[in-house]
Formats: C-alpha cells, sequence, structure tokens
C-alpha cells in the first residue's frame, strides 16, 4: 500500500495515527462488552476507518457530515466526548438521543453531525438541503454524505444525486464500497463494476480511491472540497474497502467465501498506516506504545464514567414534551381593518407571499412552482418577486425534496413542499413519517418544514388525484396537521404553521379552491393552532367535521331545517379536545363526518374518545360518516356515491329522530 503524504507535516501525520487509531480501540472493547452483555448491539466499521477518519480530517469542523452505521471514525474524529458516546451506545440519559434510539443513529448540531436512520437513503436528501443553504448563503462550505454500496439501491440514492447536480450543490456523496450488504455480494446489487460509471450519468465529477488507505481518502475529500469553494458542484467519490466483520455482530460472516478475510486483512487501515510511519520515522515503537496507552486510558475513563450512570428515568410527560421544538404560538391579529374579497386560493396565496415577505431566507420547493405558478396557480407571480432561488421548481423526487426541506432547517431556514397533489405525498412518505416526525424527539433538532397537500375528490380526478390522505399522518407522533375549510382559516393557519419551527402538514381542497371566496384581512395575520372553531350554533346535535364536511353539514343540515352545533376542527393534530366536549355535553347527539374512508379514518378517534371520556352525556349512540372504504373513483355518478354527503343526509336523520 502506497502513502502520498503530498505537503503533510509529521505532526500532521501522527495526529492522523491517533485519530484512526481511536475508533479501532473502542470497537475492541466494544466487542467485548457485546460479549458481556453490556451493549445490546453493534456495527462493526472494522477495516474500513480510514474512510471515516480520512473524511472527517478532510472536512472543516464547521461543515455538517451526515454518517452511516460503520462511520464511529466521523464521530470520534470530530471530537464527541467518549462518555457521550458510550452513554449513547448503553441508552443511557447523557447519551444522544437519551435512550430513544441506539448505536449511531444520533446527530450533534454542536458537532455538525445529522444522525442516519434504518432505512439508509434518506440523509442524501438532508445533506441536499443543508448544501443548499450554503449555496443560497454564499459562504463557500461544502457537505458530505456518506452512502453503502448496498444503500445505494435505494431510490433516495437517485433523486439526491440528481437533485444536486441539477442544482448545482456543494455536496460530497461518499459511497463505502465494501462488496457486501448484509449477506449479499455487490453483483446481486448492482450490474456494473464501479460506482464512477454513475456519476457521468448525473453529471457529477466521480473518483475512485482505496477506503483503505487513510492518505488517500483525505486527498480526495480535501481536494473535492476546496474546488467546491471554487465552484459549487457535487462530487461522488467511491472508497473501495471491505467489511471484516458482520454487518451486526450477531449476522456473523459465514457467508463470505473461504480465504477472503484473510486476503483483506493484508489490506488492514490501521497496520498499513502504522507501517508506513515506523518507516517515515515518524513513529516509533515506544510511542506507538504510548499512544496506544493513552488512548486506552481515555476509553476506559469515559466508559466507566458512562457506565456509573443510571438507567434513563422514565418519564410520560418527558417524552409526550420532547415530540416538539418548544414553541408558543401568539396569535397576530391583522394592523388594519382592510379587507378584500379573496378566494380559497388566492388565501392561500396570499399568506404564502407574506410569510415570504416576513422570512426573507424562506424557501418554497415544489414541482412547477416556479415561473408556471405551480398546478394550482398558488405560486403565480412569486419568481418576479422573489426570484427562483427562493422560487425553486424540483425534479419528479418527492422524497429528496422533502428531505431537503429539513437540510434547511438545520441550517435555520423555512421551507415550504407543495405535494402538487396530496397523493404523491407517499413518494415522500418516509421522509415525513421517519424524519421530519422523529427528529427532535430522537436527538433535539427541529424540523421547520410546512408540506402543502391539494387533497379531496369531487372534481372527477380519479384515484390518484383525489384521495383524503389525512389519516396516514394522523397516527403519527410529532407531526401537526391543519385542515381549514374557510379562505380566512387557510391564511391564518397557513401563516401559523410557517411561524411554528416544527413540522406540519398543510390539507388544502382543491374543489374548494376556487369556488369558496370571503372577506378576508389584507394584512399578514395568524389564525391560532389546535383551536376548533363553532361554525353553526344549535341545540338538536353536533356534527364534528373539518374541510369539505363543513360545507357538506352547512347544506344538509340547513335543508333538513335543524338547529344543530357544527364545529369545524380546523386543525387535526393537534385537535380540539375542550370544543368537542362542549358540543358533546351541549347536544348530547353527536355525528362526525370526514371526506376520507370510514374505517379508519379521524372519526373513529373522535368517536373512541367521546365514548370514553363523555359517555355519560350522550342519549344516542356516536355515529360517523365517512366515503366508502374503496378508491376514489373517476366517473362523476360513481364519485358521487363514493362521497358519504347522502348517507351522512340519512344517518342525520336517523341520530335527530332517535
Amino acid at each position: 500500500m502506497k502513502f502520498e503524504r503530498k505537503k503533510l507535516t509529521n505532526q500532521q501525520l501522527l495526529s492522523f495515527y491517533k485519530n484512526l487509531l481511536l475508533p479501532r480501540l473502542i470497537e475492541e472493547k466494544m466487542l467485548i462488552l457485546l460479549r458481556q452483555g453490556k451493549i445490546s448491539k453493534w456495527f462493526s466499521g472494522m477495516g474500513q476507518e480510514a474512510i471515516s477518519v480520512g473524511s472527517a480530517l478532510a472536512m472543516e469542523d464547521d461543515e455538517y457530515i451526515l454518517p452511516m452505521h460503520r462511520n464511529l471514525g466521523i464521530f470520534t474524529t470530530r471530537d464527541i466526548p467518549l462518555h457521550r458516546l458510550f452513554a449513547q451506545f448503553q441508552g443511557k440519559a447523557s447519551g444522544f438521543t437519551q435512550g430513544r434510539d441506539r448505536s449511531f443513529h444520533f446527530g450533534s448540531k454542536e458537532h455538525n453531525l445529522v444522525g442516519m436512520i434504518s432505512h439508509l437513503g434518506p440523509q442524501l436528501g438532508i445533506a441536499d438541503g443543508i448544501a443548499l443553504a450554503h449555496k443560497l448563503r454564499k459562504n463557500k462550505k461544502s457537505t458530505l454524505v456518506f452512502s453503502g454500496d448496498g444503500g445505494a439501491s435505494e431510490g433516495d440514492f437517485h433523486e439526491a444525486l440528481n437533485v444536486a447536480s441539477v442544482w448545482q450543490l456543494p455536496v460530497i456523496f461518499v459511497v463505502e464500497n465494501n462488496c457486501w450488504g448484509l449477506s449479499t455480494p455487490s453483483n446481486q446489487q448492482f450490474n456494473f463494476d464501479s460506482f464512477t460509471q454513475k456519476g457521468p450519468g448525473y453529471g457529477i465529477q466521480t473518483k475512485q480511491v482505496d477506503g483503505n488507505n487513510l492518505l488517500e481518502v483525505y486527498h480526495a475529500i480535501a481536494e473535492a472540497s476546496k474546488s467546491m469553494k471554487k465552484k459549487n458542484e457535487p462530487f461522488l467519490i467511491e472508497c473501495m474497502t471491505f467489511r471484516m466483520r458482520g454487518h451486526e455482530e450477531a449476522s456473523g460472516t459465514k457467508y463470505y467465501p473461504k480465504g477472503l478475510q484473510d486476503k483483506w486483512s493484508k489490506k488492514d487501515p490501521v497496520s498499513n498506516y502504522e507501517k508506513f510511519l515506523l518507516k517515515e520515522k515518524v513513529l516509533t515503537k515506544k510511542l506507538k506504545a504510548e499512544i496506544e496507552a493513552e488512548i486506552k486510558k481515555a476509553i476506559d475513563k469515559g466508559y466507566k464514567e458512562a457506565n456509573e450512570e443510571g438507567v434513563v428515568a422514565v418519564s410520560s410527560e418527558k417524552e409526550l414534551n420532547d415530540l416538539f421544538s418548544p414553541f408558543e404560538q401568539k396569535v397576530i391579529a391583522p394592523k388594519s381593518k382592510k379587507q378584500s374579497d379573496k378566494r380559497f386560493v388566492d388565501a392561500i396565496s396570499d399568506g404564502l407571499r407574506q410569510s415570504m415577505e416576513k422570512y426573507p431566507e424562506m424557501v418554497l420547493m415544489g414541482q412547477d412552482i416556479g415561473k408556471y405558478g405551480g398546478v394550482f396557480k398558488i405560486t403565480e407571480g412569486f419568481v418576479g418577486q422573489f426570484g427562483e432561488e427562493r422560487v425553486r421548481n424540483t425534479p419528479l423526487c418527492e422524497s429528496a425534496i422533502v428531505g431537503s426541506a429539513l437540510g434547511l432547517s438545520i441550517q435555520g431556514i423555512k421551507s415550504m413542499v407543495e405535494m402538487q397533489f396530496a397523493d404523491f405525498v407517499t413518494c415522500g412518505f418516509n421522509q415525513i413519517i421517519n424524519n421530519l416526525a422523529k427528529i427532535h424527539w430522537r436527538w433535539g433538532q427541529n424540523a421547520d418544514v410546512v408540506v402543502r397537500m391539494p387533497t379531496g375528490a369531487g372534481v372527477a380526478a380519479g384515484p390518484f388525484h383525489s384521495q383524503s390522505n389525512e389519516a396516514w399522518f394522523f397516527h403519527t407522533p410529532g407531526l401537526k396537521i391543519v385542515y381549514p375549510s374557510s379562505p380566512y382559516d387557510a391564511k391564518g393557519l397557513l401563516n401559523a404553521a410557517i411561524e411554528d419551527p416544527n413540522p406540519y402538514l398543510f390539507f388544502e381542497h382543491k374543489a374548494l379552491y376556487r369556488a369558496l371566496s370571503e372577506e378576508i384581512p389584507e394584512d399578514y395575520y395568524t389564525v391560532e393552532v389546535g383551536k376548533a372553531k363553532l361554525t353553526r350554533e344549535g341545540a338538536d346535535l353536533s356534527v364534528i367535521t373539518y374541510g369539505m364536511g363543513v360545507h357538506w353539514a352547512k347544506e344538509i343540515i340547513e335543508e333538513l331545517g335543524i338547529d344543530a352545533d357544527i364545529l369545524d376542527l380546523r386543525t387535526l393534530l393537534p385537535w380540539d379536545q375542550e370544543a368537542v366536549a362542549a358540543t358533546v355535553k351541549k347536544t348530547n347527539k353527536v355525528i362526525i363526518l370526514h371526506e376520507d374512508c370510514l374505517t379508519g379514518g379521524i372519526g373513529a378517534e373522535l368517536a373512541a374518545w367521546i365514548s370514553e371520556y363523555h359517555f355519560q352525556d350522550l342519549d344516542a349512540p356516536i355515529m360517523r360518516e365517512g366515503s366508502l372504504d374503496t378508491p376514489v373513483p373517476f366517473a362523476a355518478n360513481l364519485e358521487q356515491n363514493f362521497l358519504p354527503k347522502e348517507r351522512f343526509k340519512n344517518k342525520l336523520k336517523a341520530l335527530l329522530e332517535y
């Protein structure tokens, strides 16, 4: 193995050695602790340390790195306190996730590290967003993100590289090609010789290096990073290496062909670098022993401190409180009494424009939202006012774009992502459910992202442009969901969602866009999140609903001449329990209406809650109505039969007569 020191001093070479040896000695300690049952799981990077250490040494301390399972050397080279690292491995309170997540599934804002999740690919899109923030701020910084060769089979890999190339973002994509994905060899993962063949297809510069050669990795990353500071452009660097141990210790290595580990052991990054330093007379056997003893002492001290810490205290209150970044909404009233008639679609556009003015770094992203103005023309004219850097047309890749929005949040920049139709959110589901919703609870990083969701049927758009899918997310802790039914609420709630530094899904019914208008303030204002609105008052019964259901309920109640409360939830997470309880106690008869399919809908949760806590206030069974439990049909008559309007009318009569 040939090492090229180039302009590195003896002192630097020796410092590199200490950084390389530290994760190896920690690994040896961890394997002993695993056998003793003192840690529950271990993902070994033994034999791959040069990639992590070389990469971290080449990046500036204030530049973000997004590591993976086998990148212990990233964390140690960034000087993560060892006692906190060991506490993380043991699920202790002083660990970075306070016992909520394991091993390397954590980040640290202090150390400019973003933790991975088990799904492997999503961190690539986050890196795009962090790099986009650097580009927008013109601060000449780069971002480095890791993928394994197996993880590169994920669609997120393609999406992130494509976005980085199209937007010319300063991201270094490092593929640790260790030839195996758990027990699956590379030739069953992909049909090409090298990842350097991938880059040109995306318009990205690529390079392959010996991932077991510390200096080769260091120089490659340093050169790519230096290039980015002159010109924004992504790089793909493939580091060839080998995983000496199992995917994780429990899986073993019996599937490796005989002799393969012996072959790669001769390329061990630590022993070969030691030999180089001894040959260069930078290291002596005596100094080597002293360094090793010093590192082992630090490891033992850190482990002892973590081990002496008691088990993490259990507090349901703390678990719930840590779901969201602390934020206390202060409802903002309009500065003047000036009003104008606004359609639902115009109210949303108005709120979005005023929020863009209020937050000068805020970024909008979505398909066709630029000069075209979006398929519903919400952002028409925005490019002229705010520019293409802030109003960004995106490739068709929802996962990478939601990930990019999270990356912007990590850099302190608010963003809005427009799903062209709410149906398409399935392609970004993982980012929303497992990154946006969980990241603050896991390691304290907020997700300042609003995802706008044009939703609903009634416009003859068929099963892939008409779904009501709010219930998918209603079950996910860590998200906030709003669903306005009026232009006034649409503008005020959108502004409120953008103000809040937590992740929101903002549902807006497409059939209301141009069918509904009212006088609303021209000034910026907000509506209280989590507060339902009694849109009609009566004594006979209560209709609890939201979105299009509010308008169906009004129409049918007036048609039937029923004296009823209509409670518009407006916010679905958190929903207003106090308002629901008040209307139940008042009328003693309740029906819940939503456009979403009946089974598993939000109405089921409301009905269960009312039954559990207000059964004594009821004079009739709780009733529900929703759409048929089928996909949304295209033909107009089939669609009307699918929707709950007529069934709701019949059920309303039955409830009144009960």
